[in-house]
């Protein structure tokens, strides 16, 4: 009985090895096969450069206008590129676009691509730049705004797909204005004074606060807000910090809005502080005026006042019954006397 059962464990683990020696070759296949394509997909967009990453034009209505942009091709063989057009939106409150990866659809406002001429497939050597120049065409009908799209360059044979994701693809973004009569409209609906990303008016040390800034852009027209943010102790002024000054400029989208998160410096360890900032936007110089108090009270200072209410309190009290003390005893002295 020992005997067979032996005999059928061992029969039972050549079976089970013969099993694994045979699906482990498949498996390291895929495996293998599965970095590769990951890798290519990497490599696609590491291999290419284009430049600028963001181009701002002004188009009139009727007209028409070219806006070059520069592919690199960093590989050491020749590559055949598909120039792509998108439409593309506002994806967060970051500033992060969201391309429409789908050539058929175009952005249900402000579509840029409705304006731009296809272009043809671009073939680069290897260490080669090729200036592709974008046409733009404005249609006379064309209401004055802000429309915007994106050029992407990805390699013309991957899988023979339409659409080509972002991961294996580089582009250029692309902000056009149409001038005329249009709306600019900025709300501003967050100033707001943050550390370790709670809100307040009081904090209990001075480190690491920031101002927490939030635009809604109500008009019809990108906008890059830009201003000047200080902390004043008093009437004198502890810190001074510029916003959105650099070039090109962050914008926000129409019917979107964009945070900033900037930090705050000068606090000291106690005190009363006043953080304003004066913000500018649109052709026509629209400011925006904003102010807040910041208390800075460590939290021994917090303890010390509740301790000298609580004693000015006792002292109080006590006073009070010591008079009312003093009071009985004046009273059953005069009784005894009559």
């Amino acid at each position: 009985m020992n005997v067979s059962r032996l005999r059928s464990h061992i029969l039972l683990g050549l079976s089970l090895l013969v099993l694994i020696v045979g699906i482990s070759p498949a498996l390291a296949t895929a495996a293998t096969t599965k970095s590769t394509s990951t890798n290519n997909v990497k490599n696609t967009a590491n291999s290419l450069q284009v430049s600028p990453v963001r181009s701002d034009v002004t188009i009139a209505q009727g007209k028409s206008g070219k806006v070059p942009v520069y592919i690199t091709n960093l590989t050491d063989n020749t590559v055949v590129l598909k120039a792509i057009e998108n439409d593309f939106i506002a994806g967060d409150e970051k500033g992060t676009p969201s391309i429409i990866l789908d050539e058929n659809k175009y952005a249900p406002t402000h579509s840029l691509k409705r304006f731009m001429l296809p272009l043809p497939n671009v073939t680069l050597a290897a260490g080669e730049t090729k200036e592709v120049d974008v046409t733009i065409q404005v249609p006379s009908s064309a209401q004055p705004g802000g429309y915007f799209g994106a050029l992407r360059f990805a390699p013309a044979s991957i899988d023979g797909s339409q659409n080509v994701n972002l991961g294996s693809s580089v582009g250029s973004l692309i902000l056009m204005t149409v001038p005329g009569t249009y709306v600019e409209k900025m709300t501003l609906t967050n100033f707001d004074i943050q550390q370790n990303g709670g809100t307040g008016s009081n904090f209990r040390t001075p480190d690491d606060l920031q101002l927490f800034i939030r635009f809604q852009n109500q008009g019809s027209v990108q906008e890059a807000p830009f201003g000047q943010i200080q902390v004043k102790k008093g009437k004198t002024t502890v810190y001074t910090s510029k916003f959105n000054t650099e070039d090109p400029k962050q914008t926000i989208l129409p019917d979107s809005a964009r945070r900033w998160t900037v930090p705050l410096k000068g606090f000291g360890k106690f005190g009363k502080y006043t953080v304003s900032a004066t913000f500018g936007y649109g052709v026509k110089g629209q400011s925006i005026d904003i102010s807040k108090t910041v208390w800075i009270i460590p939290s021994a200072y917090i303890y010390g006042a509740i301790g000298a209410v609580i004693l000015f309190i006792l002292i109080i009290v006590g006073i009070i019954w010591g008079l009312k003390s003093y009071k009985r005893r004046i009273l059953r002295h005069s009784r005894r006397r009559y």
